[in-house]
């Protein structure tokens, strides 16, 4: 086999033709050789709707949340640029330095306000007539230098502007079929609007491996690298690159060696991901005979397809929020309906867990957005159960179109965020009081109505688990937010993501305990966060006695093939050595030498 050089040469000029290689977050494992498409996000839609006078005060205060947002935007990207390794991230994080000081108390914000406020423009449109004309005496200077400004005050003004729309523009919809997306940024909304083979893989300037995206991308089984801060200005549209997800690297201008070395290791890849393919159809037990339900996690629709030939036996999380993605209206219960029962219907009576609406933080919906201001802390804020209990109305559009797509399989409802019994008693009762409206307005319901069951992420819950068990049908434990909250780190937060450590003795703790629990009140309980679909983990888990997990499509078969290797007597043994340890990185030691050995 071929070794690629050893050597790097780095080249701080765009196009320049030199091989270099940067480096990411591995975010998605794969490795693809292919043309790069630049994401351009220069046109943006400006509604030119006057507001009215009594709007006059909550558009000043969207203007600067959404000046807050572009600060922390370009804050995150100067972050990751510090960690590079060249010139040019040096004079990245300069600029970043500049554009934040173009939105601090600046005439662009000052402009703005006073537009909205004596001319009634709604922001965005405020924002572009203030960037025209500071643009504009710019570009009319003899100083080439200050003229060259009026790009500055355009890229800068158009983030904002970006940031007040809230909704995905439609510049990858050029994207060349195979192409790769190179972005300072990938949200969810965005991938939620990826065509099947459209791109083949994803490199953004920021982002961790933990974020939303991340998730994403892995359900997709999408190859990408985040956290790649040199990728902005180092790569150009039609350029040739090597993406390897796996290991963070991105090589521009590859050479032969290169491009023969990474044909063949993915090669490589896709063999053992063949050999993993003859487990689809064998149980999934411990040679012990213990069964184990593995089910998928499913962000989008497209991923149903991944999720059946990769041999899942249900959904154990169906993310209602792609219902609302990319949408300026709420979707009603008809159309939810419809979206669901599809679903519902393709599982073929293998059951479907639904999570009712989680829209808070990186996974806001444009058309709740004029409503629902973002905090200083969205992970803390009006999000999930707290949402839904706060607009009703949302809930019972939900309630009424999953209890509708339940006459067509098996179905449960999973409730996010819950922290008290209280937010379960009134959810339930709003649960019943839907399912008799529907009855008397003569849609068919099943007689006994799905089970209703509690997600638990958040401390509060997990330790409050005993009284939750009372009003809740079953358990799904979210080990992503779980861990979060848990070591109050931010996994969005590129600064502290690193640090996120779910096998700290408290996070491990919790689960072991609401796994407990559950088993005591003879309640289902699953795990569905990250956690669950790395092999490394599995042992820990049947040692816990659980038997339900759910998981990234992509992950379902390494999974099997880890847990039919164990056995969970001895898994249980491990897992009560485990418990009794102090320190993250002897447990992860203790793990991989277990893994090594059973």
């Amino acid at each position: 086999m071929q070794v690629p050089p050893t050597d790097q040469t780095v080249s701080d000029e765009n196009n320049s033709g030199v091989r270099r290689v940067i480096t990411g977050l591995g975010a998605s494992g794969g490795i693809v050789i292919g043309r790069a498409f630049v994401l351009d996000r220069q046109i943006v839609h400006v509604s030119r709707k006057p507001i009215s006078q009594d709007a006059v005060q909550a558009e000043c205060k969207r203007l600067h949340n959404g000046v807050a947002e572009s600060i922390d935007q370009l804050k995150r990207l100067k972050s990751q640029s510090s960690s590079a390794e060249s010139a040019a991230s040096e004079e990245l994080g300069f600029l970043m330095d500049a554009y934040i000081h173009m939105l601090t108390q600046s005439r662009l914000v000052r402009g703005a306000e006073e537009l909205i406020v004596s001319r009634k423009l709604n922001a965005v449109h405020a924002v572009s007539e203030v960037i025209d004309a500071i643009a504009e005496q710019f570009s009319g200077m003899e100083d080439s230098y200050l003229a060259a400004r009026a790009t500055d005050i355009r890229e800068v003004g158009l983030r904002l502007m970006r940031c007040l729309i809230g909704e995905t523009d439609r510049a990858m919809d050029n994207a060349p079929q195979g192409s790769i997306l190179i972005a300072e940024d990938v949200s969810p909304a965005d991938m939620a609007r990826f065509e099947p083979g459209q791109l083949t893989a994803f490199v953004t300037a920021l982002g961790g491996a933990e974020g939303h995206t991340a998730i994403m991308a892995r359900s997709l089984g999408i190859p990408a690298v985040l956290g790649a801060a040199d990728i902005v200005r180092g790569v150009a549209g039609g350029d040739q690159i090597i993406i390897d997800g796996g290991r963070g690297e991105v090589i521009l201008s590859p050479s032969d060696a290169d491009i023969a070395h990474y044909t063949q290791r993915r090669a490589d890849w896709l063999a053992a991901r063949e050999k993993l393919a003859s487990l689809r159809d064998v149980p999934s037990s411990t040679r012990d005979g213990i069964d184990i339900d593995l089910h998928a996690n499913i962000e989008l629709p497209i991923e149903l397809a991944a999720a059946l030939e990769n041999g899942a036996t249900g959904i154990g999380l169906l993310r209602s929020e792609f219902m609302f993605m990319n949408k300026d209206y709420l979707p009603d219960e008809d159309e939810q309906y419809e979206e669901l029962a599809d679903i519902v219907k393709r599982m073929d009576g293998k059951p479907v867990t639904i999570r009712t609406l989680d829209i808070g933080g990186e996974k806001l919906a444009v058309a709740l957005q004029d409503e629902i201001v973002s905090g200083p802390n969205p992970a803390l804020g009006l999000r999930g159960i707290r949402l839904s209990l706060r607009k009703p109305e949302l809930l019972e559009a939900q309630f009424a179109a999953i209890l509708r797509a339940s006459l067509h399989g098996s179905v449960r409802v999973l409730l996010p965020m819950v922290v008290n019994v209280h937010e379960m008693t009134r959810a339930r009762q709003i649960y019943e009081a839907v399912a008799k409206r529907l009855r008397k307005d003569g849609h068919p319901i099943p007689e006994t109505l799905p089970p209703l069951g509690a997600m638990i992420e958040i401390p509060a819950a997990a330790l409050a688990a005993d009284t939750l068990a009372r009003d809740s049908d079953f358990f799904a434990i979210g080990t992503n937010d779980l861990t979060q909250y848990t070591l109050a780190i931010d996994r969005t937060d590129d600064q502290v993501a690193g640090m996120f450590d779910p096998l700290h003795p408290a996070v491990l703790r919790l689960i072991r305990d609401v796994i407990k629990v559950a088993r005591e009140r003879d309640i289902p309980v699953s795990v569905c966060g990250e956690m669950a679909g790395d092999p490394r983990y599995v042992p820990l888990f049947i040692g816990f006695g659980l038997r339900n997990l759910s998981m990234s499509p992509v992950n379902l078969l390494l999974v099997k093939q880890r847990l039919r290797r164990l056995d969970s007597r001895n898994s249980e043994h491990q897992a009560n050595r485990v418990m009794e340890q102090w320190d993250s990185a002897r447990i992860a030691m203790m793990l991989d030498d277990f893994n090594d050995l059973a």
